[in-house]
């Protein structure tokens, strides 16, 4: 159950983060800062950094608890970033993504 309350609180850190209207004002432009700023509009990137914050508040939290060896922050990365990106594919703002053969989104 820890990792379904990691999987879901990464996943909706990065969405805001990412498409949150709030963050409108300061989220960088992908160009800017020497490409830096793509980091603020793709999900694998930011997932994988929203990973590593919660591994690093985990000790913080009574959602999950992990232990704090370097290897467990790569693995929580990751772990955010391909599920966050999957979540992003699968799922939008009206509901779950479906794609019909002619290639439109509906």
């Amino acid at each position: 159950m820890e990792l379904l309350h990691f999987i879901l609180a990464a996943y909706g850190m990065t969405f805001i983060i990412i498409h949150g209207h709030i963050f409108n004002k300061i989220r960088p432009p992908c160009k800017s800062m020497g490409g830096f700023g793509r980091l603020f509009h793709c999900h694998l990137c930011m997932g994988f950094w929203v990973g590593v914050f919660l591994w690093g508040i985990s000790p913080y939290t009574e959602l999950f608890s992990f232990s704090d060896s370097a290897m467990t922050a790569f693995m929580c990365g990751c772990i955010s970033a391909g599920t966050s990106y999957f979540l992003s594919m699968l799922v939008e703002d009206y509901g779950i993504r479906v794609v019909h053969k002619g290639g439109e989104k509906s």
